[in-house]
């Protein structure tokens, strides 16, 4: 076994190598960039050495460097973890040239499925089914057109060099084929360096299941099962299981055996995952294999009771694989969801910030959480926004279900926009209740996940209005003990008069006046709260964040959360995110005019897309920029001209930043 081991990644996937490599008494070193300074992998690592820069091409992408680090502290072993060079040839090559163990498969393996039009042409040779497409040399636009023309639509554009839903586009008609193609390769060519791309049939009904599977350096090779990952957004995994549901023996042998044939085509070693598209008739295709450790790998664990971890690093210092296929079960079932600091409701749009609260479910044998983050991180543009990973596990897919819609409900975040509550819809949808997955889920049930419920809004604003004079009247209580005291109270007390007054609340955009009563009956103390639409007669107390309320007969326990002039109340449903509204003295600007278009989050300016001056439409795509690894286009809000871009491609631009001057048309 290595006496020490570097890992050269950051984040959630080195904190979960560290873990594994403890276990085996190995030593670990991790890098870190100026942003990661103070991460939690940094302060895990029996060692931590800067490696550059914030940008990852200047920091977790500079090979030669992250050697030299491994060299200098004396490491015989690199893990990679995934992203970042994991799948870098070049670099693993660079491993086995300075007498340093590379944690995954030999360079051969990973130039043979780096290349997905090489990798399709590998998998046909050795008898493994394939999807319909072209993976040609020729990258003519006119030829991959005329490809596409001839397959028929919709099809999709890959990034031959990808992953990770990057360089990928779906096409539904010859129209849209141009500029999909050319955002494609931009999108390969900044993430990969490559901009080769395949034209494969779209399959408009597919699910995603991958196998995966384990080589050692003696020939041997096992594959532990399947893992469903059919629920994606922008081609990028949001929740995944295993086992596939509906799964037969049969159908997981066929698979299970045609991914060892294709981990055998190329003299795989290690952790590895071979990714198919499983048709409604049970028919499946080869998609591409991740020549590394895949981020959902602990549902895998969870049902195998294996540490895949430990297995590759036992795998890479010689050893035989741990077991035998005969002697791997298959117990449970387990669900991943990926908990992203992103805007489900705006497309998805990563988000930045700082983690002022992160508190998320107790851990237990069925609760996992995998997390490179601590309370008070900031979720910086640099990087990929997935803050961490909660895992669960029960006996079947049932109760494994019913535990990830409760540790979603018991995560609390705050400081950023987080997917928690879409993920919480996902989880509780009939649809993927009842397992009817597609690559498409997201899409078809669009209307019903992201729909958000008024009348449920509703019914929590009155835990928002007691929250707000309950800890209003803790801050001002002094040496009068008498909490019932009119002296206590801040509510519009006044002698011989109603005990009532009128609070102002801003919740998801939408602004809510209530009328607050007090009433006192036999030393009892409750309020009447009259809303828009409904009264509600409730008592109240507040311990620290906790309130508990009983409003019209419901009592409800909820965490409060209080940051700067918004709050939040996360209840077991959902969370309410509420603020105070101040009276208007006058003293506002009115002047809320203005044609400039802003900058969503920090990033870079990639392309201008119309001609200064030239008349354009409603929703004419503007200009491109990228942020955490995507692009996002920003688009006419109406009829209009540009005047002036305010910045040029390849500048970096500030989140709120005016990005363009707008004239509106009058016609």
């Amino acid at each position: 076994m290595f006496k020490k081991l570097l890992i050269a990644n950051r984040g959630e996937i080195t904190c979960r190598v560290i873990h594994s490599a403890r276990k085996l008494g190995v030593k670990t070193v991790a890098i870190y960039s100026d942003a990661d300074a103070n991460a939690l992998h940094v302060n895990m690592a029996d060692e931590a050495v800067h490696v550059g820069p914030s940008p990852s091409r200047e920091s977790y992408l500079q090979a030669k460097k992250i050697i030299d680090i491994a060299v200098a502290t004396g490491a015989d072993a690199i893990h990679p973890g995934y992203g970042f060079l994991s799948e870098n040839a070049d670099f693993a090559r660079m491993c086995e040239d300075n007498d340093i163990e590379f944690v995954g498969p030999p360079a051969s393996a990973i130039e043979a499925m780096g290349s997905k039009s090489a990798a399709k042409q590998i998998m046909e040779e050795a008898g493994v089914p394939l999807v319909p497409g072209y993976h040609g040399d020729d990258q003519a636009p006119d030829i991959l057109k005329k490809h596409a023309d001839d397959m028929g639509y919709p099809v999709l554009l890959k990034a031959a060099a990808g992953g990770g839903g990057k360089g990928m586009r779906q096409v539904w008609s010859e129209s849209e084929f141009t500029s999909a193609l050319n955002a494609a390769k931009r999108e390969a060519m900044s993430s990969f360096g490559d901009d080769i791309m395949l034209v494969e049939k779209y399959l408009t009904q597919p699910r995603h299941v991958e196998i995966q599977v384990f080589c050692d350096k003696y020939g041997k090779g096992v594959y532990l099962f399947e893992r469903d990952c059919s629920v994606q957004r922008r081609h990028q995994k949001v929740i995944e299981e295993a086992p596939a549901p509906g799964m037969s023996d049969d159908l997981r042998a066929q698979m299970g055996e045609a991914a060892l044939k294709a981990a055998n085509a190329i003299d795989y070693v290690g952790a590895g995952t071979v990714e198919f598209l499983l048709d409604s008739d049970g028919r499946f295709y080869f998609m591409e294999m991740n020549t590394r450790l895949q981020v959902e790998h602990p549902v895998t664990e969870m049902i195998t009771g294996e540490d895949l971890v430990e297995w590759q690093l036992r795998v890479a210092s010689g050893e035989p694989l741990p077991k035998r296929q005969e002697q791997l079960t298959l117990k449970g079932h387990a669900f991943e969801a990926r908990v992203y600091a992103e805007d489900p409701n705006n497309d998805f749009l990563p988000a930045t910030g700082t983690l002022h609260l992160l508190r998320p479910p107790v851990e237990s044998d069925f609760v996992r959480v995998d997390t490179g983050v601590n309370q008070g991180d900031d979720v910086s543009v640099f990087y990929d926004p997935m803050i961490a990973k909660l895992i669960v596990w029960d006996e079947n897919r049932e109760k494994a279900l019913a535990r990830l819609s409760t540790a979603l409900s018991e995560y609390h975040i705050e400081g950023v926009t987080t997917n928690i509550d879409f993920l919480y819809n996902l989880s509780t949808h009939a649809s993927f209740k009842h397992a009817e997955l597609t690559t498409n889920f997201i899409e078809k049930h669009e209307e019903s996940l992201f729909k958000h419920d008024d009348a449920d809004a509703e019914g929590l604003i009155p835990q928002a209005a007691l929250y707000l004079l309950l800890s209003k009247e803790a801050d001002m209580a002094s040496g009068n003990h008498d909490r019932y005291s009119p002296w206590q109270e801040n509510n519009n007390w006044r002698a011989n008069e109603v005990h009532a007054q009128t609070l102002t609340l801003r919740v998801d955009d939408k602004v809510h006046t209530l009328s607050v009563t007090l009433q006192m009956q036999q030393g009892t103390r409750s309020f009447l709260i009259e809303t828009e639409n409904d009264a509600y007669k409730c008592q109240a107390d507040l311990d620290g964040d906790m309130l508990i309320t009983t409003i019209n007969g419901h009592r409800r326990r909820s965490t409060v959360v209080a940051h700067e002039q918004s709050y939040s109340i996360f209840t077991s449903e959902r969370v309410l995110r509420f603020s105070r509204e101040m009276p208007d003295l006058g003293l506002a600007d009115d002047d809320t005019s203005g044609a400039g278009l802003t900058a969503p989050m920090n990033g870079t300016v990639v392309a201008h897309l119309v001609e200064v001056g030239t008349e354009i439409g409603k929703g004419t795509p503007l200009m491109v920029m990228e942020a955490m690894k995507m692009e996002h286009q920003i688009a006419a809000p109406t009829k209009g001209t540009v005047k002036e871009f305010f910045f040029q491609p390849g500048e970096l631009v500030d989140g709120g930043a005016t990005l363009l001057d707008f004239e509106e048309s009058d016609t």
